[in-house]
């Protein structure tokens, strides 16, 4: 009879019926029951910092000073980490809720969590633009995704909808009748300007130029040990035309001089991607890049010869050849003349390098300076791990890409079928197949990558293959043989020898 009754309270109320499975939970549980008046007194280091997600407290005080993401997780102390979470949903992985269930201390009671769940906002993600079925997915939300590798090298431009995508927040919807670019730092005091009077003010300049993620090939030292961060393959990197006005035009038209040069280190951008917050996403560059004639940054507005699509900043964003993607900042707000760098988490505490030894433990963001010119790069898009060549073909065609930073043209990529006992010199280009090939670029200013392909005898005997590549750049930088050397906790600047293990069949060809 009692459960009888229990079952027919339960169906008549509905609050109970919405949140029924936790209520389940928090009923089992033998652990502690809170109100959020109770958690909310927990709000700093000094009264300690709880948080609650899905009706769970716990108390992640020790946590704070080894967070990845530094103090920004004291903005949910005291309350919910599901709005904060609903921003960088990489946290919702099966590592990261082992390593918050570690600091489980009770649970909400039915009261308060219905409370906390009917004040959620709305997915800030909602509004997202549509992608390209073909794109790997490293992230939903934010949206971080890769072209397949078997088709990144078929073009020397990339097309715009399968150009790697890298997102930190929420893509803003910008209207570009109304939109704005502030402008400080300058002697003629703080600007705004309209997206026509960007176009209309100032020359159109179009380079092409190459962007990589600093986590491109990521998960070649998550094979070595596990790192914190997207799990990158090889093709986090893609190369496009960009048209737009010279950064340099812009901050001369405006009152940069000798005075400001004199105070001034850096410029700052400052995206209009927010969190909920209102913290944009934020990054710098020295001066020197900036306003150097050679240096070609762009306010850009247009890729591939259009408007910029909404997941690559439109309407207006920075690019900043020759430097990690990370500062190429797109939807792009706001430009400070400055003699500091960027206060923002990614320029200070994210996107730098560190030795192997360096762990969560030990780790100090500001020992390090933030990544800006990335080293020598290539990689084998085809033939790709695991697939078969035949052995009547006599040779293996090899294809790949290669890319270095700061503007250091790559002069030869070798190529090994044997693990790097032999090697072989693959034929570089810089046009789609049928295209005349671009004339060399001016020294210092390779910003493009280039396409390579090699046709290489398969050897004698031989029952697998392991293809390896590397580059050389006009510095004569080369690439480290292996990844356990330059390994750290980021997983960033992955630049080690590629290698792609193939078998060798007998009287029959791979379908794959």
């Amino acid at each position: 009879m009692r459960v009888k009754s229990l079952c027919k309270t339960f169906k008549n109320n509905v609050q109970w019926a919405a949140t029924s499975a936790q209520l389940r939970v928090m009923q089992t549980s033998d652990l502690p029951v809170y109100s959020l008046e109770e958690v909310t007194k927990h709000c700093s280091l000094d009264t300690g910092v709880w948080v609650t997600y899905k009706g769970g407290v716990y108390d992640i005080t020790e946590f704070v000073a080894i967070h990845p993401g530094g103090d920004k997780i004291l903005l949910a102390a005291g309350g919910a980490l599901e709005p904060y979470w609903a921003l960088y949903a990489v946290h919702q992985q099966d590592h990261v809720l082992e390593i918050l269930s570690e600091y489980k201390i009770g649970v909400l009671n039915p009261e308060s969590y219905k409370k906390q769940e009917s004040a959620n906002p709305l997915d800030p993600y909602s509004a997202e633009p549509t992608r390209h079925p073909a794109l790997q997915i490293n992230s939903l939300k934010p949206f971080n995704a890769e072209p397949p590798a078997s088709i990144l090298s078929d073009n020397y431009i990339t097309p715009s909808v399968i150009f790697f995508k890298r997102n930190h927040l929420p893509v803003p919807r910008v209207d570009p009748e109304a939109y704005r670019l502030e402008i400080e730092g300058l002697s003629g005091g703080v600007v705004s300007l309209s997206l026509s009077e960007l176009k209309s003010r100032f020359p159109k300049h179009t380079i092409t130029a190459t962007l990589q993620c600093a986590g491109n090939r990521r998960s070649e030292m998550n094979a070595v040990k596990q790192v914190k961060g997207l799990n990158w393959g090889i093709a986090a990197i893609s190369n496009a035309t960009w048209s737009g006005a010279r950064l340099r035009d812009v901050l001369l038209y405006y009152g940069f001089g000798p005075e400001v040069a004199a105070k001034a280190k850096h410029v700052q951008f400052e995206g209009l991607d927010r969190d909920v917050t209102g913290t944009a996403y934020g990054a710098s560059i020295p001066l020197n890049k900036a306003v150097s004639e050679e240096g070609d940054v762009l306010l850009a507005y247009e890729m591939n010869g259009e408007d910029l699509p909404p997941d690559h900043g439109f309407p207006v964003r920075v690019v900043v050849p020759g430097v990690v993607g990370a500062r190429n900042v797109k939807w792009l707000g706001k430009i400070v003349v400055s003699d500091e760098e960027s206060n923002s988490h990614w320029q200070q505490n994210d996107y730098k390098g560190f030795s192997p030894g360096t762990d969560w433990d030990t780790v100090d963001f500001k020992s390090a300076p933030a990544i800006q010119e990335l080293p020598i790069q290539s990689a084998i898009t085809h033939p790709a791990e695991g697939t078969s060549v035949d052995r009547s073909d006599r040779e293996v065609t090899v294809k790949g890409y290669a890319w270095s930073g700061g503007g250091r043209e790559v002069v030869r990529v070798d190529v090994s079928v044997d693990g790097g006992k032999t090697w072989h010199v693959a034929k570089l280009r810089t046009s789609d197949q049928g295209e005349h090939p671009a004339p060399p670029p001016p020294p210092g200013r390779a910003w493009a990558w280039k396409l390579w392909e090699i046709d290489v005898p398969i050897p004698h005997r031989a029952q697998e293959l392991e293809i390896v590549c590397k580059a050389v750049d006009s510095g004569y930088n080369m690439q480290p043989d292996t990844v356990a050397p330059i390994w750290n906790l980021r997983g960033v600047l992955s630049n080690a020898w590629h290698r792609v293990k193939v078998k060798v069949t007998e009287g029959f060809k791979d379908q794959k």
